[in-house]
């Protein structure tokens, strides 16, 4: 089971919504939490690690940088161990698109592949990490 909060919005509320809306995710069950960002200068920034959503926080400052459009999301691993490369977001090579995900891709090990003889380099042993590769 994993769970998924996103927020748009103005001013600089964005980061404490999606902290607030991952604690109340926590009773789903998780092993590892992410966020990925969009920072003033257009950056895509993703901060993810295995382990609870408060000692990853403590360890890696989710209210910063500043954002308005933010998605955040704990996961339970079916697919790879509870890892910081496997924790969501995943990215695409060029880091420019980021993805969260629920559910299970039966087919990931064939899309892998393909991708990977295309060029494309894997960071997880994830099945969702094969979605930013496809969209870019």
């Amino acid at each position: 089971m994993c769970g998924i909060i996103g927020f748009i919005g103005m001013g600089d509320i964005a980061n404490k919504i999606v902290l607030e809306g991952l604690k109340r995710l926590e009773y789903r069950g998780y092993d590892s939490v992410g966020i990925a960002m969009i920072c003033s200068d257009n950056r895509l920034v993703v901060k993810k690690d295995a382990g609870k959503i408060d000692e990853v926080h403590l360890k890696l400052n989710f209210l910063e940088p500043k954002s308005n459009l933010i998605i955040g999301h704990v996961r339970w691993a079916t697919h790879g161990a509870p890892t910081m490369e496997n924790a969501h977001p995943h990215v695409d090579c060029s880091g420019g698109i980021a993805v969260v995900h629920n559910g299970v891709i039966e087919n990931f090990l064939e899309l892998k592949r393909e991708l990977e003889d295309k060029g494309h380099r894997f960071r997880s042993r994830t099945d969702t990490e094969v979605i930013p590769h496809l969209i870019e």
